[in-house]
């Protein structure tokens, strides 16, 4: 299937100099994607050990092997896969781009978050874009060319279709097959890479198993606030230990966390953030699934819009002292857009919490997102007050 991202980068690698820094969880399609680029392009991966020594002899060397040192008419398509693993790596990237840069295009990928591990080198601002790229959605399934803006036109989604995106979860390789003995070996065998690999390559954890357990209790509290004092006891290591290793699977895309808004309310919470996970398959118990189904249909979104430069924007959820609550607010340029509650039932009465945290916020827009209606062939967002709407209508106009 072809992705949105596809048809983004080339747009970018068309017309920007600047690199792209594209980054995602392990098996997302980072690869598969950078590889349809361009045919005549060249790939070198860090964990090859002929291109890791080639890295090493630094850009001259580079750009010999890759024919950039030879007068042609097009720009070459160079991708750094992984090169992150790389101590010198913005070093060597800066000085690659400084010389061949008028000559290349370039893509850096990684399955970790580029800017965090490797400190200190040369400054890469203004050098590179930043794009994420996330599991399959229902607007991509639908529709892979996002208009250029930030709502889509509703369409429809079959219900084959919707059923395995949420069974199996919208990592290429399970969706397409959506079959639950290769799903089975598939989600072991990411586990164990993550835990096994990645953590060594980034990191100088020591207590693999005791991350391990944290990462599954962390499944069974998807949508939860969280309480570090709680997971440190029954995990036996330190708060303090609690946050590190938190950023460490936020960073190696696990999971991710969304904060309180506290702007304009009376009473909020200021501090407990809520965990979700970036393959929301993992998650047995149906409700949570469901709102973690959408919090990353969000956070795509929010990602996409930012780093396609609509704006600035936020993912957060609302809750109060007096425990009113709503799922999610997104946020345009920290101003309030829209208020979004997750039903998994049906439900013909509106979560009052709702009206009131629009009328704190002054939100364009707020939603009550039923997974039990069916598609309705309407624009959500033309409504201003509190609606409720089906997920597969009001997920169709996102990302």
């Amino acid at each position: 299937m072809k992705r949105s991202y596809e048809i983004q980068i080339s747009e970018h690698l068309n017309q920007h100099r600047q690199m792209v820094f594209l980054s995602g969880p392990r098996q997302v399609g980072k690869t598969t994607l950078c590889t349809r680029l361009d045919t005549n392009g060249e790939y070198l991966n860090w964990d090859d050990q002929d291109n890791r020594a080639l890295l090493i002899e630094g850009p001259r060397r580079v750009a010999e092997k890759t024919g950039l040192n030879v007068l042609g008419e097009k720009k070459k398509t160079i991708v750094f896969d992984e090169i992150h693993k790389y101590s010198r790596w913005k070093d060597f990237l800066k000085g690659f781009f400084d010389s061949y840069g008028s000559r290349s295009r370039i893509v850096v990928t990684g399955s970790s978050k580029l800017d965090v591990y490797k400190k200190g080198g040369d400054s890469l601002m203004g050098r590179y874009f930043p794009y994420r790229l996330h599991p399959f959605s229902v607007r991509e399934i639908i529709d892979p060319h996002i208009h250029d803006q930030e709502i889509q036109t509703p369409k429809p989604l079959d219900s084959d279709s919707f059923s395995s995106l949420f069974t199996f979860g919208g990592f290429p390789e399970p969706f397409l097959k959506s079959d639950r003995r290769f799903y089975n070996r598939w989600r072991k065998l990411r586990q164990q890479q993550l835990f096994y690999e990645d953590i060594r390559d980034f990191t100088q954890i020591q207590e693999i198993h005791q991350l391990e357990l944290m990462a599954e209790i962390l499944q069974h509290q998807t949508g939860q606030l969280l309480n570090y004092s709680t997971l440190s006891k029954k995990i036996r290591v330190s708060v303090d230990t609690i946050r590190r290793w938190l950023i460490t699977l936020n960073s190696l895309f696990y999971c991710f966390s969304i904060q309180p808004w506290h702007r304009n309310i009376p009473r909020s919470l200021l501090k407990q953030p809520k965990i979700f996970l970036w393959d929301w398959s993992m998650i047995s118990d149906i409700g949570a699934r469901t709102e973690n189904f959408v919090a990353s249909h969000l956070m795509k979104a929010v990602n996409w819009w930012t780093d396609n430069g609509y704006g600035e924007y936020g993912l957060y959820f609302l809750r109060d002292k007096d425990k009113r609550e709503v799922d999610f607010l997104v946020t345009r340029d920290q101003t309030p857009w829209f208020l979004l509650e997750v039903k998994s039932g049906k439900s013909n009465s509106i979560n009052r919490h709702l009206s009131y945290f629009q009328n704190c916020t002054k939100a364009m827009h707020a939603f009550q997102v039923s997974f039990a209606m069916d598609y309705v062939d309407m624009d959500c967002f033309s409504r201003s007050q509190p609606t409720i709407v089906p997920a597969k209508t009001l997920l169709s106009q996102l990302v």
